[in-house]
């Protein structure tokens, strides 16, 4: 499995690949020190992985084309089904994802599923919100959430 990692203007993204399918891609709000080490497994598969990513924050990109692989239990591969039917620049709560489910109880079982998240924008856990509204719990920060929830409207606005 290659890793490696990448600037971006909410921290570093950190990405976990092998024969050019994605396995993890995780933003974290800390700037990491991008050693030798980490950009030895570069490659033009994580390249493109990361110009997509920064197409999808400039609004230039709805959509990731890229291959990748998940891991997690039943119950996980739903939710992140589940996430990935939230349309660009809309949100949801995670009870309405419970519901959704038809597991109108698994509020809590859904926000562990949405942390457990291994690929984060490709399936857009920063789409489900509280159900007041408020902006709770995401793995990049919660500064990272709202700006990439107010690009997805920014764009929306601009077609």
């Amino acid at each position: 499995m290659k890793h490696t990692a990448y600037a971006f203007p909410y921290g570093t993204i950190v990405l976990e690949y092998e024969n050019d399918v994605l396995y993890k891609l995780r933003c974290t709000p800390e700037e990491k020190q991008i050693t030798s080490e980490l950009m030895r497994d570069r490659s033009e598969f994580s390249d493109g992985v990361y110009r997509q990513v920064q197409e999808f924050l400039a609004g230039k990109r709805r959509n990731f084309d890229v291959k990748y692989c998940l891991n997690g239990t039943d119950f996980q591969m739903k939710v992140w089904a589940a996430l990935r039917q939230i349309p660009y620049g809309e949100t949801r709560s995670y009870k309405q994802i419970a519901e959704a489910l038809g597991q109108p109880k698994a509020v809590r079982a859904v926000g562990m599923a949405n942390n457990k998240n291994p690929l984060m924008l490709l399936i857009p856990c920063h789409r489900v919100i509280g159900s007041d509204g408020s902006l709770v719990g995401y793995a990049g920060g919660l500064e990272m959430k709202q700006a990439l929830l107010a690009a997805e409207q920014r764009s929306i606005g601009s077609m």
